[in-house]
């Protein structure tokens, strides 16, 4: 008997880096907390865009997206989140939005020292903020790869001929 799937949530959060500064959000729902830049992934639309579109309808910006910080995994009884949390930075000089709309009402730039001003929707904001300035690693975004990509190292290393039936491989770790 086939088991239920499990429904799973998908999310990207981007935490936009210029200089000394980071970008914060003030959303249109949860009270108008600030927070960081992200949202649910559309159906098939990878991480890293739903990163870019998420950060482009609250903020007014494109940006280039650097790294990962994280990717969490919290499943429950009822279902699971997955969130990836990327490193991004502007793509241009282009001005934050200036007006108000259902995705947030303002997008500001802030310093570390600043976050005490803002009310944020959750300490994790500033937890991220100050891990990124400390120099905390980031991943790189290779790490992400659709199903069934293939498995390469380097560009120097040819790909190996695909196999036309089922094999048993002994695999030895020295």
């Amino acid at each position: 008997m086939p088991r239920e799937p499990i429904p799973t949530w998908c999310f990207a959060l981007v935490v936009v880096r210029r200089g000394q500064e980071f970008l914060l959000i003030q959303e249109s729902q949860y009270g108008e907390p600030w927070y960081l830049p992200g949202g649910r992934a559309e159906a098939g639309e990878s991480f890293v865009e739903t990163a870019i579109r998420e950060t482009r309808e609250e903020a007014g910006i494109l940006v280039r997206v650097l790294g990962l910080i994280r990717i969490e995994h919290s499943p429950t009884p009822a279902g699971a989140r997955l969130r990836v949390i990327f490193l991004a930075e502007p793509a241009d000089d282009s001005p934050l939005k200036a007006e108000p709309d259902d995705e947030s009402l303002r997008a500001e730039w802030v310093r570390l020292e600043d976050l005490p001003r803002y009310c944020l929707r959750s300490p994790e904001v500033a937890d991220v903020f100050a891990y990124v300035a400390a120099g905390g690693a980031v991943y790189p975004l290779e790490l992400l790869q659709p199903e069934g990509a293939p498995f390469q190292v380097g560009s120097a290393t040819p790909p190996l001929p695909a196999s036309g039936g089922i094999c048993k491989h002994t695999v030895r770790f020295s």
